[in-house]
């Protein structure tokens, strides 16, 4: 029987282009229209990623939903944190570290909900 994800903290100051809704990405905070967690882009912008370079990365999102999902994650601090720590525990229990090069890890699937979900 899997666990139940966690639950995140409530969304202090909403914005227009990020969606929570437990039956995408199992609750995690994402942009909308796509299957792009906040948190993958936030990461990048903290490991020092130029805004152009996450542009490049995330073309089919454009400006503002790039820049909202950033303000997002400024904004709401207490759900970035959380949802790290949940996808560091899924990791986990899934045998891989986070602390490991992006090279060294394949795309996988992580149990955010009952069922299994790739990100494409």
């Amino acid at each position: 029987m899997k666990t139940p994800p966690m639950a995140l903290p409530v969304v202090l100051i909403p914005h227009p282009h990020v969606r929570v809704d437990p039956a995408i990405l199992g609750g995690s905070p994402h942009v909308s229209g796509s299957r792009v967690p906040i948190r993958r882009i936030f990461s990048f912008y903290q490991d020092g990623t130029k805004i152009e370079t996450i542009l490049r990365r995330f073309p089919q999102l454009g400006v503002a939903r790039v820049l909202d999902a950033l303000a997002f994650a400024l904004d709401n601090p207490e759900v970035m944190e959380a949802d790290a720590a949940r996808e560091s525990a899924l990791l986990s229990r899934a045998g891989q570290s986070k602390e490991k090069k992006a090279s060294d890890i394949r795309q996988m699937a992580l149990p955010f909900d009952s069922e299994d979900i790739e990100e494409k």
